[in-house]
């Protein structure tokens, strides 16, 4: 049996993308993986972000928004960016055998609108990060 792979979704504020990432890989890759996630920043749980993962039968309402634990990020199997302020500004990992990969996506909540309109690319981005979520757990079978 093989220890669980340490799997830390960044992204600016630990809001929105990386809180789907991390509902999605718990869900979806089982216990496969041991799923952190954090930002730049903590900026709080986005309640639409919350709202669209209920939507689609997973509670993230339990999750923290937690800022980068350097001693997570340098055990960690994959590090993950999901958005290009994250990815450029990501600390420098001194574990040498870390996957780095970087998924970038829209930030839901700079969308603009009617309500309608944002819940819609909070739907769209969600889906798109379970899509690559399913992709990502695939390739490691």
């Amino acid at each position: 049996m093989t220890s669980k792979r340490l799997v830390y979704f960044l992204c600016t504020g630990n809001s929105c993308r990386s809180q789907i990432a991390d509902g999605y890989l718990k869900a979806i890759g089982g216990d496969r993986f041991e799923v952190k996630s954090a930002g730049l920043e903590a900026h709080g749980l986005n309640p639409r972000a919350v709202a669209a993962m209920q939507e689609d039968g997973i509670d993230i309402t339990a999750h923290t928004s937690d800022v980068i634990n350097p001693d997570i990020l340098n055990r960690a199997d994959y590090v993950i960016t999901l958005c290009g302020h994250a990815d450029e500004h990501c600390p420098v990992v001194s574990n040498v055998n870390v996957v780095k990969q970087h998924w970038g996506f829209d930030d839901p909540a700079k969308a603009a609108g009617t309500e309608e309109e944002i819940t819609a690319k909070f739907r769209e981005v969600r889906d798109s990060i379970k899509n690559r979520i399913r992709e990502f757990v695939e390739s490691l079978q």
